[in-house]
């Protein structure tokens, strides 16, 4: 992004090509594939061969060598196509942030082109039933063997296992000066022997479904770890500024989406000789929605400006207050929606009443809300640590 707040030529000729082959999908194969138990895996598979998936990973592993802010432009407009494709979030832009930054050589040609072409999906497992938001209190724990490692412990609301070859587990090793836990980041293959899961049943319509993960013994060669043992915290905190970017694209793209619905109806529904968008108790809260969508758009490229820029604590304020400015809007351009449409809004035949419970998702993962808060008046205003 430049100083003159427009994006580069290339990043638009990117969002012009993403928002061709989202326009080609759409809602109805989104809601079909959800419905019918499917996955989007005909979309994921095309957005890899066309290299969108990996924009940001590093040319000599097959990626375009962008940055997070192209990978971003990618989710936001999928989004907008009525395709929101969550595992975006977690496998090139977690994972694959991760690995491309802290893997051996070796691990990055080992994990990154199967990422980069689509043709594998990678897990991120951070949260655990009885520690929430309060990363300290992980259990998960990997002790050293004569082979490698053994990881024992379990996470929940892990998006896409199913899905997924391997899952970046997010464990705890004890320091052996110590004896104290630290964080350690693992990568898991799905089928590896005493890794089991068990589905979710959630209200959200998707593809993409939740789980719950079982760890019992799983043996782990010495390479499943990524990265240093002992910089585990800042490999975890690498992943999480481009999460919240990314998780905040595609809530600015679902908001357009909702408003692009609105604004469509507003325009044809015709009630007492005009369309019901010339009516101010209509328009206001649309246009109201566009200003609010475009400024947690410029905060979520400013956050991305500002990683690809390497400044990691800029990012990491603009990327919380982004991710609550754009978590508002799609919850509110949803609910908008669907009050614009009237009776309608409720129908299944308009799209919108599929989306309710998912436009809340953004308010709560893959941080509350809250969190994000309590970064902000840490961090930017100075005031006292309130956990």
């Amino acid at each position: 992004m430049s100083h003159h707040f427009t994006e580069s030529e290339e990043r638009r000729e990117l969002r012009k090509a993403v928002a061709a082959l989202g326009a080609r999908y759409g809602e109805r194969y989104f809601y079909a594939a959800a419905q019918e138990d499917r996955k989007t895996t005909e979309l994921w598979s095309e957005a890899g061969k066309l290299g969108y998936l990996g924009v940001s990973i590093p040319e000599e592993f097959g990626g375009g060598g962008g940055d997070i802010g192209d990978l971003a432009a990618v989710c936001e407009e999928l989004a907008i196509a009525g395709c929101p494709l969550l595992l975006m979030v977690v496998s090139p832009a977690i994972v694959g942030t991760v690995i491309a930054q802290y893997g051996t050589q070796e691990q990055k040609e080992r994990w990154l082109p199967p990422l980069a072409d689509g043709s594998q999906i990678y897990a991120f497992s951070i949260t655990e039933p009885d520690a929430g938001s309060n990363s300290h209190n992980l259990t998960t724990h990997a002790a050293r063997t004569a082979d490698g490692w053994v990881l024992k412990g379990g996470k929940t609301f892990i998006s896409g296992v199913d899905e997924a070859s391997h899952i970046l587990v997010v464990g705890r090793t004890s320091d052996q000066r110590t004896g104290k836990l630290k964080p350690a980041l693992f990568m898991v293959p799905t089928d590896a022997e005493g890794v089991t899961w068990q589905q979710i049943d959630m209200g959200v319509i998707s593809p993409e479904k939740q789980f719950t993960l079982f760890f019992d013994d799983v043996h782990l060669p010495h390479d499943a770890l990524v990265g240093s043992e002992d910089a585990g915290l800042e490999q975890l905190f690498a992943g999480l500024n481009p999460e919240r970017i990314m998780a905040a694209s595609m809530a600015t793209g679902t908001a357009r989406w909702a408003l692009n619905k609105a604004v469509a109806y507003a325009k044809e529904r015709d009630v007492w000789g005009k369309p019901i968008g010339a009516h101010q108790a209509i328009a206001h809260p649309l246009a109201q929605l566009h200003i609010d969508i475009e400024m947690a758009r410029l905060l979520t490229q400013k956050a991305a400006a500002l990683y690809a820029a390497g400044d990691l604590m800029g990012a990491g304020e603009a990327a919380n207050m982004a991710k609550v400015a754009a978590g508002d809007v799609a919850a509110r351009a949803v609910d908008t929606a669907i009050q614009t449409h009237g009776g309608n809004g409720l129908a299944n035949e308009y799209g919108l009443v599929q989306a309710l419970a998912a436009s809340r998702l953004s308010n709560i993962a893959p941080v509350s809300k809250q969190m994000a808060l309590n970064f902000v008046a840490q961090f930017s205003l100075g005031l006292p640590k309130s956990y």
